[in-house]
């Protein structure tokens, strides 16, 4: 009976581990396809980013404990965009282009074991849904740019926290996907995905 309760709960452990790593693939897609670009908008029109942005300038050097550090210091910053500098337009092609992708991303079975990330696919979907049914986005009053404002930082907010969480997991086990993704850091201005 010991040895199969033993095995019955190595066996839970190593499907449990399954699911996390198909969901930490997901993860990547999303960041790979959409993510990653979507970041780089909204931290491009927050005004406040650069007392934030070096911390955000993840290297092959990070230990768990800087990333640990990282997500503490984040949950004190106030995710807010000038909505004075939205560009609707602009994001409007882009994420209403991504809209079929962030569906067949929801529809994903694994992702009812990630209550965060499939709050963020929720979140980001209605920015998606607010952008569509406003066909023109440059005459809007400011009351509805504050409201747009007000989703995209929920989303803002959200992304970066699940870039952070999603950097850790690379760095820990994807050496190569995270030299990438260092590389590519939508927060570093100097970054280049040319290795020299």
């Amino acid at each position: 009976l010991l040895v199969t309760l033993i095995i019955h709960r190595l066996l839970e452990y190593r499907e449990k581990q399954s699911k996390m790593e198909k969901l930490n693939m997901i993860i990547g897609i999303f960041f790979s396809e959409m993510g990653s670009e979507l970041l780089s908008y909204f931290s491009d029109i927050d005004p406040n980013l650069d007392t934030i942005r070096n911390a955000l300038i993840i290297d092959g050097k990070w230990t768990p404990q800087d990333f640990d550090k990282l997500a503490k210091k984040l949950t004190g910053y106030d995710y807010r965009v000038d909505p004075s500098w939205l560009n609707l337009a602009k994001l409007s092609d882009f994420i209403l282009g991504k809209r079929d992708f962030i569906l067949t991303l929801m529809e994903n079975p694994n992702l009812l074991e990630h209550e965060r990330f499939t709050e963020l696919l929720r979140v980001v979907f209605h920015v998606a849904d607010e952008l569509r049914f406003r066909k023109d986005g440059t005459s809007l009053p400011q009351t509805d740019l504050q409201h747009i404002a007000g989703d995209i930082n929920r989303a803002y907010g959200m992304l970066v926290r699940e870039w952070v969480m999603y950097m850790g997991h690379l760095k820990k086990h994807f050496p190569y996907l995270f030299s990438l993704a260092v590389r590519t850091n939508p927060f570093d201005q100097n970054a280049t995905v040319i290795v020299s």
